[in-house]
């Protein structure tokens, strides 16, 4: 069974930066694609930024140009550097892994933004 953990959320002031890191229990490459999704009280889960086993990269427009997406293959771990965070970034951060038509996902990593 394929397992995803995501670690780096916290609280942060507004204007400051978080990593967050995905670690697969299998090589990435094994995946068509590994992606950030976040859900915020009382919103629909939705798309931060999502990597190819390709290397191609896709951002949500709220976060182009403050987030960027990396992964370290010989870790097996997929990044999501959150830089310039805002206060409507906050959410619960999942790592979304794709095989196919198969979807796996994290536990979730919690992003506090404080104004």
């Amino acid at each position: 069974q394929v397992q995803l953990v995501e670690s780096g959320g916290g609280l942060v002031q507004a204007g400051g930066s978080l990593r967050l890191s995905c670690a697969a229990s299998e090589s990435i490459f094994s995946f068509n694609a590994v992606g950030w999704y976040r859900q915020a009280p009382g919103k629909q889960r939705e798309l931060v930024a999502r990597i190819t086993s390709g290397g191609n990269t896709n951002y949500a427009d709220s976060v182009k140009g403050r987030f960027t997406i990396s992964r370290d293959n010989a870790k097996s771990t997929v990044y999501l550097q959150m830089n310039s965070l805002k206060p409507e970034d906050t959410a619960v951060y999942s790592c979304n892994a794709e095989r196919f038509a198969v979807r796996y996902w994290g536990q979730g990593t919690q992003v506090t933004v404080s104004s």
